[in-house]
């Protein structure tokens, strides 16, 4: 396959690149750091384009550059994402702040709205993964901005799953989990006062005992890019936690529910005893 991916060079993103080129992928990787070391080494198979996905002209000219060389892609992978702006959000850095969820939820929108067009090309169904976690689910204190961005990211994918229902398309989210990276380090150099000591904790838990696997995260996406996962979209998995692959006599059953989705809880959705 053809696989367009956001965020690279570094963790995660660049574990998922190598793990696309091991399986005979091509991947053309965007990031903001230079990758031409990384193609050079691996060759042919991997391209690199230097660009920051929360500035739409970046992105923009990006897609100019892979439409030239590429007629179609089999799929996006939107896993660029920084941690950003931490603290409490009521004294958060307005800037630091905004800049945060324009690199995790407008970034994801930048790439999947400049790409849109060449993916709409490709011979097959296309498909969408992005990546959230981070607090989308849940509150995570101290963490807001990045929260929300991915909150948005699954609320877009949801959207863009029932806007193009009946088109060749998947979109999907998913969770990687609590894996080491340069994520982890970023809070505990915070320290609990920025951070709060649950996540201090947490993180200081994870680097001493390895995180979650990788494996999962790397093996998920690969699922939801291939045909095994055709006709599901529109949700989001964990990684860790969910029973991934599904089968496909459960596919049509799962279409039809609210599972793997964010939805209100109402007072009947949890009878008191």
């Amino acid at each position: 396959m053809k696989l367009i991916l956001t965020g690279s060079s570094t963790g995660i993103g660049r574990a998922l690149a190598e793990r696309l080129l091991a399986g005979g992928h091509q991947v053309w990787g965007l990031a903001r750091s230079d990758q031409s070391g990384f193609a050079a080494r691996i060759g042919g198979a991997f391209r690199g384009t230097v660009c920051d996905v929360s500035d739409w002209a970046q992105v923009e000219r990006a897609a100019a550059e892979i439409g030239a060389e590429w007629k179609f892609a089999d799929g996006l992978v939107a896993c660029a994402g920084t941690q950003g702006e931490v603290g409490r959000t009521v004294t958060a850095d307005p800037g630091r702040w905004d800049a945060t969820v324009r690199a995790n939820l407008e970034g994801a929108f930048h790439a999947i709205r400049a790409f849109h067009p060449i993916l709409e090309r490709c011979p097959g169904r296309a498909k969408i993964v992005c990546f959230s976690g981070g607090g989308a689910t849940k509150p995570r204190p101290n963490f807001s901005a990045y929260g929300v961005a991915k909150t948005g990211i699954v609320r877009l994918v949801e959207t863009i799953a029932e806007e193009e229902k009946g088109r060749p398309l998947d979109i999907n989210a998913l969770a990687p989990g609590a894996i080491n990276t340069r994520l982890t380090d970023e809070v505990l150099a915070l320290g609990p006062r920025a951070a709060g000591q649950a996540e201090y904790n947490a993180a200081l838990k994870q680097k001493i005992q390895g995180g979650q696997s990788l494996d999962k995260a790397l093996g998920l996406v690969e699922w939801l890019l291939s045909p095994a996962s055709d006709g599901i979209s529109g949700r989001l998995f964990s990684a860790q936690w969910d029973p991934w692959p599904v089968p496909d006599e459960a596919k049509g059953a799962l279409a039809r529910t609210d599972i793997y989705t964010l939805r209100r809880i109402v007072p009947e959705d949890r009878p008191q005893s």
